[in-house]
């Protein structure tokens, strides 16, 4: 509100001053606001579209391990061109250890197990700890040692090769896999002889306890497991560095 007419001189004194600092401050304001945003919504994108902002996140990943892949190939290349023999030495004992570390395909006979959350029907009519309607990072982990344990010679989740350095991480209602993240449902693939894979998804006691959640009235977890007459499990391609593990000594 600008100044009555019959305000007193100070009074009129402080408007004269304090509105060209407002405008001032205000238009800093502005501009700070504009070159932080760099013409963008500082505030809406972040939050309504989250799901974009994922799918962005797993593209740029796979970009990445894709390009990962090639330089290692090309570093390949260029050693096994240089003829030295502590190089052929180095190069014959990672041949022998591809195998084994997951870097070679593997196919054969198989068992794939399906989890699944709830459905959200279900989830909503629930009286009971929402947990329960909804796979972890543990039951995954579970299917996959079990796997390991009946002697699968390779396990894929969602199509991914599992290593020995391979980390299953739960973030929110996602499991990040070598960085990328995924939905359910999940599907587990392990490729070795069917009869011991089932023997041993049937008796292990974590797997015992989520089938008991499948049965939850209203519709629970789900469990699917099928035995496949073959599958393929990919090479591992991702990042190889350990950036924290040491050899142990001796």
């Amino acid at each position: 509100m600008p100044p009555s007419p019959h305000s007193s001189p100070g009074r009129r004194r402080v408007w004269r001053v304090a509105t060209p600092l407002v405008v001032l401050l205000s238009g800093t304001l502005f501009a700070v606001s504009a070159e932080q945003s760099d013409g963008l919504d500082l505030r809406g994108g972040r939050l309504t579209d989250l799901a974009s902002v994922v799918r962005a996140e797993r593209d740029e990943a796979g970009e990445l391990t894709a390009e990962a892949a090639d330089l290692n190939s090309q570093v390949e290349a260029l050693s096994a061109e240089l003829g030295d023999r502590s190089v052929a030495r180095a190069q014959d004992e990672i041949a022998t250890l591809v195998d084994p570390a997951g870097l070679t395909e593997r196919s054969g006979p198989a068992v794939q197990v399906t989890l699944d959350d709830a459905t959200e029907e279900a989830r909503l009519a629930y009286d009971g700890d929402p947990n329960d309607l909804v796979v972890h990072q543990q039951d995954i982990q579970a299917v996959a040692n079990a796997m390991w344990n009946a002697g699968a010679t390779a396990v894929t989740i969602q199509g991914q090769r599992l290593i020995s350095t391979t980390g299953i991480k739960c973030e929110g209602n996602q499991v990040t896999l070598h960085g990328l993240p995924y939905s359910p449902p999940y599907v587990i693939v392990g490729i070795g002889d069917p009869a011991a894979l089932q023997a041993e998804l049937t008796i292990d006691p974590i797997l015992a306890i989520y089938r008991d959640y499948t049965t939850i009235p209203g519709g629970g977890v789900s469990w699917d497991m099928t035995e496949l007459e073959s599958a393929v499990a990919p090479a591992y391609t991702g990042l190889l560095d350990l950036t924290y593990a040491t050899p142990m000594a001796g």
